[in-house]
């Protein structure tokens, strides 16, 4: 049945449409509808969050960092500690925003324009006299794909989620006595000796037996399971795959290039001198009229003799910060200045003087000294950048009519990847030991949770049929298929001998280092005059560990003080064991002033953050949080790093 429906699947689409179209339009479609199947990865205050608001959130976010650091490693940013750090943000600003409701904290409109005019992007926009340009204000935030509106709204909650933390961490205090006693216990030193007990030298006293290994093996059967594995084939549809089956003729890039080469070009720049007679926008109307006046006057003057610009500049302007230098303000461009001082000067031609001008600043006499005209780049010289431009463009353009190609080839011809591949001109990858989870170092879909679970879907595995269509970046898809699979096993004991070997006598030669120094450490207690074999006294710390390892310097500095010389063991696993004897305490030497005030800021950071944890696990629970998605592998994300 499903396979008549594949074959004939334009003409069940077709009965599908006339068939539900008309029961939407009865009785509309529910918001939720698309998004009801979205499996929901936590909950907050009986909120769900679901695959789908992780998936947005994770996207925007990676848009966001790959738009400040375009040169950054894509395939860190879709890893999956990066994927669960956005999930982690997620529920937090959904706590805090739960918070802020209950706590009824609202943001006034004077605190939005004072936290606004703090955003320096925002506020390089202010104009000479002090004003907002809206136009670029409102270029700024759609830039981020907002309306101010939008914007403002996001910034005011903002502000309300950071009071909710704001008065447990602005009030946290240490006093003297306690930054006293942290930072020096913190950066207390001791004079110890230790001795070693390596693993790797009883190596040579473990002579296993068949039967030992046997039974290692029987004993620890989960360090020889082999998971479920594949051999895949799958194929990527991106912005790159697109482009590079766009071909641009000579017509187009001569038409773009006519169309754009004056955004291509530098922008023209003008150099004017001015002399500006003060008079305040909201001046009473006799002042600005007896200003403009005395502009009328200057204006006959230096009309007469021109040369004399710079000095009745110097003599007479208001404008302080040019009159010294002759009213000269350089070289600008447009949109530099006010728009009725930026239009007269840009009107004039070389040498002339402008009548008087009237801005919110007063009225300004122009004299233009010098334009500087950039030379326009020729076709050629734009060429490399042109093509590389107008094929991205029409690659954007274009992505979304190959995808919805590629997403229907990849089900109606669901027994092979191929014939989509050559009519996108794609290429068909293929892989060996993929399994459900990301392999450590994985790259691509390979790396993707999404395009692993549909490649394990128990159609693809069963029946080898094409994944869907999986969305698995920005701007990005894939399709694989199952070409072999292979399931979950124990490898029998013959084929993981020598490892087996490896581990037991790992494990035996740790066990008789332990032991021999638990008997050597009784044994110096005892008699301390008889311990041989210690290691030159040398000091240690938290800040100079002296290349040993953490647990050994936390034995050390945990030894109880009020009986010196004392000793202590440390278990190293299967690196060994190994004996410390602690001779005495150092004590700190007081640090200068500059130092103390560093480590008391130092501490204070410290305590601010411990407590802000503090609070918000506690508002974790009052908001009944559960994060129903699992925590990477810590120790894979570590292997996969290196």
């Amino acid at each position: 049945m499903f396979e008549s429906i594949r074959k004939h699947s334009k003409i069940v689409m077709i009965f599908l449409f006339l068939l539900i179209i008309p029961s939407f339009v009865l009785v509309g479609i529910d918001s939720n509808y698309f998004s009801e199947k979205s499996p929901v990865v936590a909950r907050v205050d009986g909120d769900n969050i679901k695959q789908t608001d992780w998936d947005n959130a994770h996207r925007m976010e990676t848009d966001r960092i790959r738009a400040q650091s375009p040169t950054v490693d894509p395939k860190l940013l879709d890893s999956p500690s990066a994927r669960y750090a956005t999930l982690e943000r997620l529920v937090r600003d959904r706590v805090l925003a739960a918070a802020a409701k209950k706590m009824h904290l609202v943001t006034s409109d004077a605190r939005l324009a004072r936290s606004l005019q703090e955003i320096p992007a925002i506020a390089g926009l202010k104009r000479a006299d002090g004003t907002l340009d809206a136009e670029a204000y409102r270029a700024l935030v759609a830039g981020q794909g907002l309306t101010p509106a939008g914007f403002e709204a996001n910034v005011r909650r903002d502000i309300s989620i950071n009071q909710v933390m704001g008065g447990v961490m602005g009030s946290a205090f240490g006093s003297d006595a306690q930054v006293k006693l942290a930072l020096n216990a913190l950066y207390e030193r001791r004079d110890i000796q230790v001795a070693r007990f390596n693993a790797s030298d009883f190596a040579s006293k473990v002579t296993p037996t068949d039967a030992d290994l046997e039974a290692y093996y029987k004993a620890h059967p989960a360090q020889f399971q082999q998971l479920e594995q594949a051999a895949v084939e799958y194929v990527v549809l991106d912005l790159d795959s697109v482009r590079a089956t766009i071909s641009l003729s000579e017509d187009d890039l001569r038409t773009y290039y006519k169309e754009n080469v004056a955004r291509m070009t530098a922008k023209e720049e003008r150099r004017a001198s001015h002399i500006l007679v003060n008079a305040a926008k909201d001046a009473p109307a006799a002042d600005r009229e007896k200003a403009k006046a005395r502009a009328a006057e200057l204006l006959a003057q230096v009309r007469k003799a021109p040369a004399s610009f710079a000095d009745v500049a110097k003599k007479s302007s208001d404008d302080k910060g040019s009159a010294v230098v002759g009213g000269d303000l350089n070289f600008f461009a447009r949109g530099a200045m006010v728009k009725p001082f930026e239009d007269a000067a840009f009107a004039l031609k070389k040498g002339e003087i402008s009548d008087v001008v009237e801005s919110d600043f007063g009225f300004h006499i122009i004299q233009l000294t010098d334009i500087k005209t950039p030379r326009q780049p020729s076709f050629e010289e734009l060429r490399p950048s042109m093509e590389a431009e107008l094929k991205q463009q029409q690659a954007q353009r274009k992505f979304a009519e190959v995808a919805e190609s590629f997403t229907n080839g990849v089900y109606e011809q669901a027994d092979s990847l191929q014939p989509v591949a050559d009519k996108l001109k794609l290429k068909v990858q293929t892989a060996t030991g993929v399994t459900r989870t990301p392999a450590p170092g994985a790259k691509g879909p390979l790396a993707n949770a999404k395009f692993l679970e549909a490649l394990f879907a128990s159609d693809s595995v069963q029946n080898k049929r094409n994944t869907e269509a999986v969305e698995v970046g920005p701007s990005q898809m894939a399709a694989g298929r199952v070409t072999t699979y292979t399931p979950a096993r124990t490898l029998p004991l013959d084929e993981v001998r020598a490892r087996v070997r490896t581990l037991y006598v790992a494990e035996k030669s740790a066990e008789l280092a332990r032991k021999e120094g638990e008997a050597k450490l009784a044994a110096w207690k005892a008699a301390p005059a008889s311990a041989t074999g210690l290691s030159a006294a040398t000091e240690v710390s938290r800040e100079q560990p002296q290349n040993l390892p953490r647990p050994v310097i936390d034995a050390a500095l945990r030894a109880p003080a009020d009986a010196l010389p004392g000793w202590t063991g440390v278990d190293l696993g299967t690196a060994g064991y190994m004996v410390v004897k602690v001779n005495r305490v150092v004590p700190r030497q007081a640090p200068d002033a500059q130092r103390a005030q560093q480590e008391r800021q130092q501490y204070e950071q410290w305590l601010t953050t411990a407590e802000g944890l503090a609070y918000y696990e506690l508002l974790k629970q009052r908001f009944k949080v559960q994060i129903k998605a699992p925590r990477p592998d810590a120790a894979a994300q570590v292997t996969a790093e290196n």
